[in-house]
């Protein structure tokens, strides 16, 4: 189990948008008429009562999602950072404070609040480089956008900056997605998201979807935009270190990989999930019942300990998500029990099918080249293994 007692990771939900995307089946609700300096005085109680229950350690990270926490407007994002600072006020010299941004809501002025709050790192909700294929994705930004945002980032003094690419997205071709990642290639950043579309429940895509009417790309296709942007990434110098993510050299999300290392995190905000000292909670979803809840208790949906069984099935299929693997001596110095003992049978059947490799130094276990383009094989072996 996790022995970690006071997380070094933090992430915020902010959960309004300017318009909902057609894919999209987070957490998230349309700004206007939305009571948001009530949210951000809930969030800030809710990190109160949070950090009051379980102190935090030095913090490392800090990952604003969403929705689009850059519609908060300058004296918004203003309150909300200070809000942080103030609850969590021990930070690594070198932490990383990310925020996710659409390229539409960020002029200068906003991120030069972002900057004077902390935020580090920016990452943008780009998609594609198409403005056809935005709009009939529901983004309501253009690629104008997009450079003018990047180039105020910078103004801003941020140069630590990844965009979102996708695939698979109705009308796309892989002669599309090549130019994407050409004119994504041309920006020179240190880290890329690129990853495929995929079609959730209660979104309008679903629906579309149901009808007939969603005109996706083959499966051909989405295979050879995968296979496409693993050998430009590579070619480029990026390297692949998770499933969709690539980076420079040193420049990995390290907030992220706190989620592929089965690593505690405080999970802050309507809808959010944390993780806390071998226990899962996840917050109530709606703004005005968090906003209510937040006056007298923690915003919980629900919270249950994660039983042993279950953190080694996470720490296999989470940790895999990354292309160097799981490593045996982890497992054991988590566990006190042997990975190859617990999983004898799921990791030898799927060495022999030549999805998973061991690591050279035999350490552990990665995903094989064609173990990365049949992920959820992978994973979908280890789900269930010890409790169900």
């Amino acid at each position: 189990m996790s022995q970690q007692t006071s997380p070094q990771a933090v992430y915020i939900h902010i959960p309004f948008c300017t318009n909902k995307c057609f894919y999209c089946d987070f957490n998230s609700y349309v700004l206007k008429d939305q009571p948001v300096m009530d949210y951000l005085h809930a969030l800030d109680r809710e990190m109160e009562l949070t950090v009051r229950e379980t102190p935090p350690g030095t913090i490392k990270s800090i990952f604003v999602g969403g929705g689009t926490p850059t519609v908060l407007k300058p004296d918004e994002m203003e309150y909300f950072l200070s809000s942080v600072k103030r609850h969590f006020p021990d930070w690594a010299d070198d932490i990383e404070f990310s925020m996710e941004a659409n390229p539409g809501t960020t002029d200068l002025e906003k991120l030069s609040v972002m900057k004077a709050g902390g935020v580090n790192r920016v990452s943008f909700g780009v998609q594609a480089f198409q403005n056809d294929l935005l709009t009939g994705i529901g983004r309501i930004h253009n690629t104008d956008d997009v450079y003018r945002s990047l180039e105020n980032a910078r103004l801003a003094g941020i140069s630590n900056m990844s965009i979102d690419l996708m695939f698979g997205l109705p009308n796309q071709t892989v002669d599309m997605l090549n130019e994407s990642i050409d004119r994504a290639l041309e920006l020179e950043l240190p880290h890329y998201s690129i990853y495929s579309l995929k079609v959730e429940e209660n979104t309008l895509f679903h629906t579309l979807f149901q009808r007939n009417q969603l005109p996706l790309p083959s499966e051909e296709d989405e295979l050879n935009m995968y296979l496409l942007l693993m050998s430009r990434m590579k070619a480029a110098g990026y390297k692949q270190y998770e499933i969709s993510n690539f980076a420079k050299p040193g420049l990995e999300s390290r907030h992220n990989t706190t989620y592929w290392r089965n690593e505690d995190y405080y999970g802050l905000g309507a809808g959010a999930h944390g993780y806390v000292g071998g226990q899962r909670h996840m917050n109530i979803k709606g703004v005005s019942p968090f906003v209510e809840a937040a006056k007298t208790r923690l915003p919980r949906l629900e919270q249950f300990r994660v039983s042993r069984e279950e953190a080694m099935e996470d720490f296999v299929m989470v940790g895999l998500r990354m292309l160097d693997g799981i490593r045996s001596s982890d497992f054991s110095d988590q566990f006190g029990a042997s990975l190859e003992s617990i999983f004898e049978g799921q990791l030898q059947k799927m060495l022999n099918a030549g999805l998973l490799e061991p690591h050279a130094d035999h350490g552990g276990y990665r995903l094989s080249e064609r173990g990365i383009l049949l992920g959820n094989e992978v994973f979908g072996e280890f789900v269930g293994a010890l409790t169900s």
